[in-house]
């Protein structure tokens, strides 16, 4: 034990939530936002798992009140939450198993329950992982493959929620699903020559920059259809505002996450300088 009677293992789990504090600020208003509209999807007649629903809404919320006014994320706190995710995860799981075998025809479609498990799973390894940051191509392109994978779901739920009659619009979003299908394609290809360890991979470099540029344009259109959503002119069956700005704030989270990326090694620099020349 320590002269703080901590075992050695807290304070090291302690050292890397303190460096991710914004990560956990970030995960816990969605996992938060994630049972909200599980609570808004289900049919009305299944009040026990509408009450669940907004309990873990209301649990995230008093966590994410925590974490917003923590410094650091202390053990007995960093336990909390990945109690509250791994709670969540098996309620979300429970909830597809009805969805799947039809028992209960919620308004959301199985694909988002899968979707948003997915979210909490992957939150939960950020925080169980004693890990240090991404630092290698091969993590790099992995991670963008669980965004890309995300992306490209946000673009089927947001045509699967407009009016017939939004042909315009529509139409943008099926030309950013054709984008975003392919960008995935190749992101799992590079993820998988990644791992015979090349000293350098500059085609995967220049596929981050590539990622980069699309994933703004996405986002602006998310912004775009928030906007829309908020002002009401446009015909949809989205539940509420909070959904487009939602998947927008993640598009966000993801050209970051780029950002971070592109600075991680001395080959974007030089690719960068090459194509200014």
């Amino acid at each position: 034990m320590t002269m703080e009677g901590q075992a050695p293992e807290a304070l090291q789990v302690n050292s890397v939530t303190n460096g991710r504090l914004q990560e956990i600020r970030f995960w816990v208003t969605i996992m938060k936002e994630h049972a909200l509209f599980i609570a808004l999807g289900l049919p009305c007649d299944q009040i026990s798992l509408i009450e669940q629903a907004r309990a873990f809404a209301a649990q995230f919320e008093d966590l994410e009140a925590r974490v917003r006014r923590a410094t650091t994320i202390d053990p007995a706190l960093l336990r909390e939450i990945i109690a509250a995710v791994s709670a969540l995860i098996a309620f979300q799981r429970s909830i597809l198993a009805l969805m799947l075998q039809c028992i209960i025809r919620p308004s959301i479609p199985p694909l988002f329950v899968d979707h948003i498990t997915r979210e909490a799973i992957h939150f939960l390894e950020l925080i169980q992982s004693p890990q240090p940051p991404l630092s290698t191509i091969q993590q790099i392109l992995r991670r963008s493959v669980f965004w890309l994978r995300q992306m490209k779901e946000h673009i089927e739920f947001i045509i699967h929620l407009l009016d017939p009659s939004e042909r315009l619009l529509i139409n943008q979003a099926k030309k950013l699903l054709e984008v975003f299908r392919k960008l995935l394609e190749t992101a799992r290809d590079l993820e998988s020559m990644s791992e015979s360890q090349p000293q350098f991979f500059n085609a995967a470099v220049r596929f981050i920059f590539e990622v980069n540029e699309q994933t703004a344009i996405l986002r602006d259109f998310k912004a775009t259809a928030h906007e829309l959503v908020v002002l009401c002119r446009v015909l949809s069956t989205v539940p509420d505002p909070l959904l487009t700005d939602h998947v927008r704030r993640e598009a966000d989270k993801f050209l970051k996450e780029l950002e971070e990326f592109k600075s991680l090694t001395n080959v974007c620099e030089s690719l960068r300088a090459g194509n200014n020349q």
